[in-house]
């Protein structure tokens, strides 16, 4: 199971998670890491878009703890039907609705936690978070940790 945030615009709009922007760098990174995309449930921790308008535009907020806790029986309900071996979970927003802390993600990024029924969740970074780095060194070089934590999920997964 892939745990993302939120939604953004283009998934919004098409009913699916991470298709966007993100969705693509994720696919990319997941492709070299061995992690097969169509073997997992993919999902986010809070289930609408959050924007604030500007002209024509919707501009992505973060998500506060109350949307993530009034969003989090979904997910439960997802991981009760699905039963994941494991799940990877991007980003601050999905740490905190899984393992009830989302705080100093890049420090945790490729740790693995327990959730209380046992099941593994491995941590990293949204992809999202990569496509805002400007520095482009820092960047591969965060694009690389990921890919890391990719292949880890891939090898949890079985």
């Amino acid at each position: 199971m892939i745990v993302a945030e939120q939604p953004g615009e283009r998934e919004d709009l098409e009913g699916r998670p991470l298709i966007g922007p993100a969705g693509q760098l994720f696919d990319a990174l997941a492709a070299e890491a061995g992690l097969d995309r169509s073997a997992a449930w993919v999902t986010n921790a809070v289930k609408h878009f959050k924007f604030a308008p500007r002209g024509k535009r919707r501009i992505h907020q973060r998500p506060e703890a109350g949307e993530a806790e009034a969003c989090r029986w979904w997910l439960d309900l997802e991981r009760q039907l699905l039963r994941p071996k494991a799940i990877l979970a991007m980003g601050a927003t999905a740490a905190m609705s899984l393992t009830g802390n989302g705080r100093d993600i890049a420090r945790r990024r490729g740790s693995v936690e327990r959730m209380a029924d046992g099941t593994p969740v491995l941590l990293t970074l949204h992809p999202a978070h990569l496509l805002r780095l400007p520095d482009p060194v820092r960047r591969a070089g965060l694009e690389a940790a990921v890919t890391a934590d990719l292949r880890l999920a891939a090898g949890l997964a079985g």
